[in-house]
């Protein structure tokens, strides 16, 4: 029930666009490393072009997907209908990490809105786009976003988000160094 695609078609963005959630996945190279999967959530992807997309990412207890891309640039993301007619979508591409101090930050951030804790933008080039049935996915109704994360970004501040960072974003769980924004 697979079916290829060269690129991002309008019916597919159209669907990823009613997507309340999406899926990152990026690994490092050894055999031995960790496979990071996160859940994202807010109105945080766009797709760029028919082969480009970009996220918003917010400060987190990790950074594993930029410390990966750097590494190796590897990433899937995977969007599921759970709601309506049943599909899986899943983007393969090249990634990068995008930080505030890039020459591209202004314009490619106006395309999201502004949210507290903001950390980076990672961008993608698709080299893979591949539909499946999703008939197992379950019906799921939304209830809304949660407000923990934006709150805790609020209380900490600029200061304190850019601390944190230091502190808890600048190294993978498998010991891979993350670029940073310096202030």
């Amino acid at each position: 029930m697979a079916k290829l695609y060269d690129c991002i078609t309008e019916e597919l963005q159209q669907f990823i666009t009613q997507q309340q959630i999406f899926f990152v996945a990026t690994a490092p190279l050894s055999p031995d490393g960790h496979v990071n999967l996160s859940p994202k959530g807010f109105d945080c992807f766009r797709v760029l072009s028919p082969n480009r997309v970009a996220y918003l990412d917010l400060t987190g207890s990790g950074n594993e997907t930029s410390a990966h891309l750097q590494e190796n640039g590897r990433i899937t993301f995977m969007f599921c209908a759970f709601a309506g007619e049943p599909l899986i979508l899943r983007l393969y591409g090249q990634g990068q990490t995008l930080l505030p101090s890039a020459p591209e930050w202004e314009e490619v951030s106006a395309l999201f809105p502004t949210l507290p804790g903001t950390r980076q933008i990672i961008t993608a080039t698709i080299n893979r786009v591949q539909t499946s049935c999703g008939f197992g996915v379950p019906l799921y109704e939304l209830v809304g976003d949660r407000d923990h994360l934006l709150n805790w970004a609020k209380k900490k501040g600029k200061v304190g988000i850019l601390a944190y960072q230091q502190q808890k974003n600048s190294v993978s769980i498998d010991g891979l160094s993350t670029p940073l924004r310096q202030s």
